[in-house]
């Protein structure tokens, strides 16, 4: 089954990008007495709790394949129950060098915490910029610049609790960071902090000094006063930031209703066996929600009228959640006239949607897209029925809906219909896919006709083939649409946060949910300040 094959090869590639640069730079992390980026979250989070990395897939395809991970580690979990953003500095890949994906991937790490006020925690390790390619790493508006940006605006403004461990080098403009957290914490033997280490400090100013004295841990809490605390080890480092979390004030009650969990009642597995082999034919997402709520329970809005689009409420884990979902099939209205495809959104559907949308807003109920879309629906009587201004209430409601939203792509994700259904532009809380998302303007066998629609028209016309040449152009372009439609081109380019197993949904689901729920104000893009300050 596709899915089945996908997930396989999502499996193999992601067990290749946890290897960072391999078990000889691992092993000389171990030689140097400290843990990798990984071993260090694991230490960090919770036994046994579920944690999601985001962007593990971004840059997997570039750089020859040296940049695994963008030589970053970003995730949420919990610690001490509490949920949290955790960034580390993979330094089995170049260092911990940052490449211009890294910066991507630390800023939407930090978005994350800005957006749901969830603490973030910093693990530095890290040679600083990769000089062959600062031209994509220090300038611009999204440069590295935008992480102290986002450091000071979390510590002034925000107040959210921003913890960072020198487990290594953090040098030069890097040394920003934490120092614009709120502790510093350096570990004795491995860390150095400077803004610029022993040799650059020989060649500027001719002193000769070593980079423990200049500024490893005993310096910079003994002579300078910038860091807090001094550890002995990685393990005691972790252990000092679990329990710096303990410590925080209690995370405000959430407005969302949250009930016991419940159990599905369809296993997980069966996902594998609901949508076909065959992504353009239809499937019964019904059966889905069976895998996927609490007791498969529905309570579906508007059941009864525009019904290729399903709303309604449901519980994940206990959660309160607003489903927005496509139906795929043919749908055929009661009253008669044209069947309705399935995962095309009409002006009675976007309607529907932004109606219930609107409600939940009002309601504080944070959204479940599950996406399969693909696209408006065109033509002569979709344009008399008022398709744009209805697609663009859609839209609006859900750009303006100030509640957590969360996207899971399961197949289709085209056209504005992916817009829409809370596309990346729209600043969802958080976008997961399947291995089955296809996410792109349109799918490959439609940029053929758009391409070579007319050419091959009159080619009909004249009663004549395509010759090899066009054949072999059009294929080129399928082929290259296919590729781009896949769903680690996305991951690997940070369109989605996470490429997730079918059964690992619901707990990817409950946890975007309960990071997003740390906060109950407007999650409109990157950060709201506090209305005293507006």
């Amino acid at each position: 089954m596709r899915l089945r094959e996908l997930s396989s090869d999502l499996q193999r590639l992601e067990a290749k990008i946890r290897a960072g640069g391999g078990p000889d730079k691992s092993e000389r992390q171990h030689q140097q007495g400290k843990l990798t980026a990984r071993e260090r979250i694991e230490l960090l989070f919770d036994k046994e709790s579920y944690s999601q990395e985001i962007g593990l897939l971004v840059a997997y395809d570039e750089y020859n394949g040296a940049a695994p991970a963008a030589g970053v580690v970003t995730a949420i979990g919990r610690v001490n129950g509490r949920e949290v953003v955790v960034i580390a500095n993979d330094a089995t890949v170049k260092a911990g060098s940052w490449w211009p994906e890294t910066i991507k991937k630390i800023l939407r790490a930090q978005e994350i915490a800005m957006r749901s006020h969830v603490p973030i925690i910093y693990l530095v390790d890290s040679a600083g910029v990769n000089l062959p390619f600062q031209g994509g790493v220090f300038p611009g508006q999204y440069g590295a610049a935008r992480i102290f940006y986002y450091n000071s605006i979390m510590r002034r403004y925000l107040k959210i609790p921003q913890i960072a461990a020198v487990m290594g080098p953090c040098i030069a403009g890097g040394a920003y960071l934490p120092a614009l957290s709120d502790i510093i914490i350096m570990v004795e033997g491995t860390s150095f902090m400077g803004l610029g280490g022993a040799n650059l400090v020989k060649g500027a100013t001719g002193q000769t000094i070593d980079n423990e004295s200049l500024g490893g841990a005993l310096t910079h809490n003994a002579i300078s006063g910038v860091a807090h605390y001094r550890v002995a080890d990685d393990e005691a480092c972790l252990a000092k930031i679990r329990e710096f979390v303990s410590e925080l004030p209690i995370k405000p009650a959430s407005v969302v209703s949250i009930t016991e969990s419940v159990e599905t009642t369809r296993p997980a597995r069966e996902l594998y066996d609901i949508l076909p082999e065959d992504h353009r034919q239809p499937y019964d997402v019904r059966a889905m929600f069976d895998c996927l709520f609490d007791g498969g329970h529905l309570d579906e809005f508007q059941a009864d009228y525009a019904k290729e689009m399903i709303c309604g409420h449901a519980r994940i884990r206990g959660v309160q959640v607003g489903i927005v979902s496509n139906s795929r099939g043919m749908i055929r209205p009661p009253g008669g006239g044209s069947p309705k495809f399935g995962g095309i959104i009409y002006a009675d559907s976007a309607e529907k949607v932004a109606y219930f949308i609107e409600t939940c807003n009002r309601h504080q109920t944070p959204l479940l897209f599950i996406q399969d879309v693909s696209g408006f629906m065109v033509g002569s009587e979709a344009e008399h029925s008022g398709i744009i201004r209805a697609g663009a209430r859609f839209v609006e409601a859900m750009a303006t809906a100030l509640v957590p939203k969360i996207v899971l792509t399961v197949n289709h994700a085209s056209g504005a219909g992916y817009y829409a259904m809370a596309g990346q532009g729209f600043d969802p809380d958080f976008i997961f896919s399947w291995p089955t998302g296809r996410m792109g303007v349109m799918e490959g066998d439609s940029a053929v006709q758009a391409a070579f629609g007319t050419q091959l028209d009159k080619l009909k016309q004249a009663g004549k083939e395509p010759d090899e040449e066009l054949k072999t152009e059009m294929e080129r372009v399928r082929e290259s649409y296919e590729q781009q439609l896949d769903a680690r081109y996305a991951a690997a380019r940070g369109f989605v946060d996470a490429v997730i197993l079918p059964e690992n949904t619901r707990d990817a689901l409950e946890l975007a949910l309960r990071v997003s729920l740390n906060y109950g104000g407007a999650h409109l893009g990157q950060f709201v300040l506090p209305p005293t300050l507006v």
